[in-house]
C-alpha cells in the first residue's frame, strides 16, 4: 500500500484509538528512515555535506564563537536502522551548534518551556517580556532566527520548536533547552522533525535521569545520533511531511466535527427516549449511525426504571402503599405491637426531599420502611483459619456481582456466631460501606458465608424483587446520596443509621418484576452494543497496525 492510499482510506482506521496521532508517528518514521520521498542519484551525498559542516565548526571554534565538543562516529551498534546509500549517520553536534549564553542586560523576550506549544511545535504567544532585574536565573541561552530549541527537562513532552519569528526585544531562552543552530546545508525543519521522531525519542528516554523532573544533560543531547539525508532530500522530506501533517490536521478536525455531531445526536436520542421511552424511540438509542457510550445507556435505562418510565403502569396492580402497610402490619405482629422502628416511611417524607415525581400507584418510602433486615458484618476481624467458613469483604462485592473467589476463612464456630446477627441469604442485597462506597450486588448463591463490617446487608420482603432494589442502588441518584452520607473525610464510611433513611421510589410488586425484566432485556442489548464497539475498534486497530507495519517494512 502507498502512503497516499493510506490517507485516502482513513475512514477504515478512524475507529482505532489515537488513529491520527499514530498517522503522525508513521509519517515521521517514514520521513527519517528515507521512505517518504524517493532518493535522487544527482543529490550531493550527506557525507560531503558533513565535511562542510565539520569545516564550519572548526572555524567557529577557532574564532571562539562556539564551544568545542568531542567528535565521534556513530558506531554500527548505535544505528537503529539501515540508511539509504546517500544518507549518513551523524551526531547532533555535527549538524548544529549552541549560540552561547548571556546574563540579560536589557529588556528581553523570555522563552521558557511553558512558552512552547508542543502540539503545533512552535513558540506560543505566552512568552514574557522582562526587564533585566526580573530575569530568572535560568534565562541565559542565546537563540536566533532558525534556531531549533529542545526542552531537555521532561523531554517526553516534546516541547520542541523552531524560532521562526522575529522577537522584539531580543529573545533569550531558558537553560532547560538544548540549542541547535543549524550549520549551512542543514534544514532546521528536518532537525525539528528528527527530534520528534521515535528513534530519537527512544534514545532520549534511555538517557534520562531523575525522578520528579527527568532530564537529559547537554553532553548526552549533543551526542545524540541523527539520520542525515542530502540537503536536497531534506527539503523534499520537509515539504512532504508538512503536506501530510496538514492533512492530519484536517482529518483530526473532521474527526472532531464528526464526534461533536455524534454527541449531539446522542444527547437528542437519549433525551427523546427519556421523555417518551417507547419501542420506536428505543431504536434511536441503539441506532447504528452514531455511538452512544454504553455507560451512558446503562445510566439512562436505570434512571428511567426508577422513575416509572420504562414500562407502562397497570391499573390492576395493587398500589405500592398497600404493600408498605402489609409490611408494617407484619412487623407489628413480630414486635408485639412495638411500631416505633417500622412507622410508615412514606408518611413523614418532606416534599423537598423527593428527587422527582413518580406514578400515582408508586410511593416514596425510607429504606427502613421496606427492608426486613438492615445490618452489617463483623466489626472486629475474627481469627483467620486455613479452612472453615468463608469470610467476605467489600472486595468481593464487584460490579459484575458477588464473587466467592479467594475468600478468607474463619472457624465454623466463629462463623455461626457471626451469622446470628448477619446471615447472608439468596436474594439479599449487599452494599459496600467502605472502599467503593455504594457498590452493590445481589446474593445469588445458597452457599453459607459471613461478612466483614465493610459490607451492609439489606433483606427485602420475599415477594418483592431484590434486583429492582439493586438497580435502584446502582443509579446515579442513590450513589450520590450514599456518597453524601459517607462524608468528606479521608476514610469514607457508610453507616446503618444513615442508609436506613435513604428514600426509595417503590413501584407495585408486579411492576417491580416487569421493570427488572425490561432492564435485563435492555442491558443485554447494551452488552451486545459494547461488544460490537470493542470488536470494531479492535478490527480498526489491527488494520491500522498491519498497514503501518507494511509501510514501515519497505515492501511495495
Amino acid at each position: 500500500m502507498k502512503l497516499d492510499t493510506f490517507f485516502e482510506k482513513f475512514d477504515l482506521y478512524a475507529d482505532a484509538p489515537d488513529a491520527v496521532p499514530k498517522m503522525r508517528e508513521l509519517v515521521l518514521q517514514l520521513a527519517v528512515t528515507g521512505k517518504i520521498v524517493a532518493q535522487d542519484k544527482h543529490d550531493e551525498p550527506a557525507s560531503v555535506l558533513l565535511k562542510s559542516t565539520e569545516a564550519e565548526r572548526a572555524k567557529l571554534v577557532a574564532a571562539k564563537k562556539i564551544k568545542s565538543r568531542p567528535i565521534s562516529p556513530v558506531e554500527s551498534d548505535e544505528q537503529p536502522f539501515a540508511l539509504p546509500s546517500s544518507w549518513a549517520w551523524a551526531r547532533l553536534s555535527d549538524v548544529g551548534y549552541e549560540l552561547g549564553q548571556k546574563i540579560p542586560d536589557k529588556r528581553f523576550t523570555y522563552i521558557d518551556v511553558g512558552g512552547i506549544d508542543a502540539d503545533k511545535g512552535r513558540i506560543s504567544n505566552r512568552v514574557a517580556k522582562l526587564d533585566p532585574g526580573d530575569a530568572p536565573s535560568r534565562a541565559r541561552k542565546i537563540v536566533a532566527g532558525g534556531t531549533v530549541i529542545y526542552a531537555t527537562v521532561r523531554p517526553y513532552l516534546l516541547n520542541i520548536a523552531v524560532v521562526d519569528q522575529k522577537f522584539d526585544p531580543e529573545p533569550i531562552a531558558s537553560t532547560a533547552f538544548g540549542i541547535l543552530h543549524p550549520f549551512a546545508g542543514i534544514n532546521n525543519r528536518y532537525l525539528f522533525y528528527w527530534l520528534r521522531s521515535a528513534p530519537f525519542t527512544a534514545y532520549v528516554q534511555a538517557g534520562m535521569k531523575g525522578m520528579a523532573y527527568p532530564a537529559i544533560n547537554d553532553d548526552k543531547f549533543y551526542g545524540g545520533f541523527i539520520a542525515l539525508p542530502p540537503l536536497a532530500e531534506q527539503k523534499r522530506i520537509v515539504a512532504k511531511v508538512d503536506e501530510l501533517m496538514a492533512l492530519c490536521d484536517r482529518l483530526e478536525a473532521e474527526q472532531k466535527e464528526r464526534e461533536e455531531k455524534k454527541a449531539a445526536l446522542t444527547r437528542a436520542s437519549l433525551a427523546r427516549f427519556t421523555k417518551a421511552p417507547t419501542p420506536a424511540n428505543l431504536n434511536f438509542i441503539f441506532h447504528k449511525s452514531y455511538d452512544i457510550a454504553p455507560a451512558d445507556l446503562r445510566k439512562t435505562i436505570l434512571t428511567l426504571a426508577i422513575q416509572g418510565k420504562l414500562v407502562p403502569q397497570d391499573p390492576n396492580d395493587e398500589p405500592a402503599d398497600r404493600f408498605i402497610d402489609q409490611i408494617i402490619a407484619r412487623h407489628t405482629q413480630l414486635s408485639n405491637g412495638n411500631k416505633l422502628r417500622k412507622e410508615n416511611g412514606s408518611v413523614e417524607i418532606l416534599h423537598e426531599d423527593i428527587a422527582f415525581s413518580i406514578p400515582d400507584n408508586w410511593v416514596w418510602c425510607k429504606l427502613d420502611a421496606i427492608a426486613e433486615k438492615t445490618t452489617d458484618g463483623e466489626h472486629l476481624s475474627p481469627m483467620k483459619t486455613f479452612s472453615g467458613m468463608p469470610l467476605l469483604t467489600a472486595l468481593h462485592v464487584t460490579a459484575r456481582g458477588l464473587t466467592l473467589n479467594n475468600p478468607q476463612y474463619i472457624s465454623i464456630e466463629d462463623g455461626l456466631k457471626s451469622r446470628q446477627r448477619c446471615d447472608p441469604k439468596r436474594g439479599d442485597l449487599l452494599i459496600c460501606s467502605r472502599g467503593t462506597i455504594g457498590r452493590c450486588a445481589v446474593v445469588e448463591t445458597d452457599e453459607i458465608f459471613c461478612l466483614m463490617g465493610s459490607v451492609i446487608l439489606v433483606r427485602f420482603p420475599a415477594e418483592s424483587s431484590p434486583r429492582y432494589f439493586k438497580y435502584f442502588f446502582s443509579t446515579d441518584l442513590a450513589q450520590r446520596e450514599m456518597r453524601g452520607m459517607s462524608g468528606a473525610t479521608a476514610v469514607q464510611a457508610l453507616y446503618l443509621k444513615d442508609i436506613r433513611k435513604l428514600l426509595i421510589p417503590l413501584p407495585p410488586l408486579p411492576e417491580q418484576h416487569r421493570i427488572v425484566a425490561k432492564v435485563d432485556e435492555l442491558m443485554a442489548l447494551v452488552d451486545d452494543l459494547e461488544n460490537n464497539l470493542a470488536a470494531s475498534r479492535t478490527t480498526a486497530t489491527n488494520l491500522l497496525d498491519a498497514v503501518v507495519a507494511e509501510l514501515t517494512s519497505g515492501k511495495k
